[in-house]
């Protein structure tokens, strides 16, 4: 009987052996290719994200513009009368900001006893609602000449239609009739041909020409 159990006790333990070792290599099976059904699953959705997602417009730009127009030209007038006139190589509208985005402008704005100033920059916003504008140059001060004979020297400048009001809060300098006044701030009254440095208001004789 001893020789009988040996053998059954030996095949019993070399098929459990083998069973779970059986199970085990399914069991590796199965989580290897849960593995690799989750990678695959990470490229397809990464690569959709990758062709699918647009990029986005960089700010301004002209795929963001509804309509881009050469040669641009807004005029506002007031019954028979011309208060101003913004002139700029390139305009680009945005219809629900109410807004264009111009790049080399020419503004001339008109006053009482005709055009009063004028003023060219690199760059500026039309609020075509408010009918406000803004310009600035890139490096350069903007150049605003008066027909009164001032030249005024700032690097941004801001126009108020509804009060026909100009403004900037940066460093200013006005040049004109043998004077030269410098400061920081400027309010200018276009119907009242009056020009206001806000602070720090310096007053020398000009340097003749």
């Amino acid at each position: 009987m001893h020789a009988n159990i040996v053998p059954g006790f030996f095949l019993r333990d070399k098929w459990s052996r083998d069973n779970v070792w059986q199970r085990w290599v399914r069991r590796g099976l199965l989580t290897l290719s849960a593995v690799l059904a989750c990678f695959l699953i990470y490229l397809l959705v990464t690569n959709s994200t990758m062709v699918s997602a647009p990029k986005p417009a960089a700010s301004g730009s002209m795929d963001a513009a509804d309509a881009t127009i050469s040669k641009f030209t807004f005029t506002q007038t007031k019954g028979d009368t011309v208060q101003w006139q913004v002139q700029a190589q390139e305009a680009r509208l945005f219809e629900r900001d109410k807004r264009a985005m111009l790049q080399v402008v020419a503004v001339t704005l008109f006053g009482q006893r005709g055009k009063e100033l004028t003023v060219t920059g690199d760059e500026g916003t039309l609020d075509t609602e408010t009918k406000n504008f803004m310009l600035a140059n890139r490096s350069e001060p903007l150049v605003i000449r008066t027909e009164s004979g001032y030249v005024i020297y700032t690097n941004h400048l801001a126009w108020t239609d509804q009060t026909r009001e100009m403004r900037t809060q940066d460093p200013v300098r006005i040049v004109g009739h043998g004077l030269e006044v410098t400061g920081r701030g400027l309010l200018g009254h276009l119907d009242r041909e009056e020009f206001e440095v806000l602070e720090d208001v310096h007053v020398d004789l000009a340097p003749a020409s």
